[in-house]
C-alpha cells in the first residue's frame, strides 16, 4: 500500500514539475528566426530562392515563406486601399427609372 501510494505521488510529482517547466517556455519556431525583410530585399535583388537560402542559412521553404507573406500583405494593402478610395470618392448618383422615361416619351399624343 506504501509503495503504491509513494509511486502515486511520484508520478503526479513529475506530472506537474512538466506541466510547469512546459508553460512557461515557449517553442521556437523557423519562422521566428528568419528576418524576412533581408529575405524579400535579396529576392529584389534579383537572386534566386535557392542562392537567398544558401547566403542566409536558412532553408528554400523559409523563403518562399516569407514571399507569400509578402505577396498577400500587398495584396490586402492594395485591396483595402481600394475599397477607402471607392467608399470616399464615389458619391452614388441617383438614376430614374426606366420605366418613367419610356413613358415620357410615350406621353405625346400621336397625330
Amino acid at each position: 500500500m506504501l509503495i503504491k501510494k509513494s509511486a502515486v505521488m511520484a508520478v503526479s510529482a513529475m506530472l506537474l514539475a512538466t506541466m510547469v517547466l512546459g508553460a512557461g517556455s515557449h517553442p521556437t519556431y523557423a519562422a521566428d528566426e528568419v528576418d524576412c525583410n533581408a529575405v524579400m530585399n535579396e529576392l529584389y535583388g534579383g537572386k534566386h530562392p535557392k542562392e537567398v537560402a544558401k547566403d542566409l542559412s536558412i532553408s528554400t521553404s523559409s523563403v518562399y515563406r516569407c514571399k507569400r507573406h509578402a505577396q498577400a500583405a500587398a495584396k490586402a494593402s492594395t485591396k483595402t486601399s481600394l475599397q477607402a478610395r471607392r467608399g470616399r470618392d464615389v458619391i452614388p448618383v441617383p438614376r430614374a427609372p426606366a420605366a418613367s422615361a419610356s413613358a415620357a416619351t410615350s406621353s405625346t399624343p400621336a397625330k
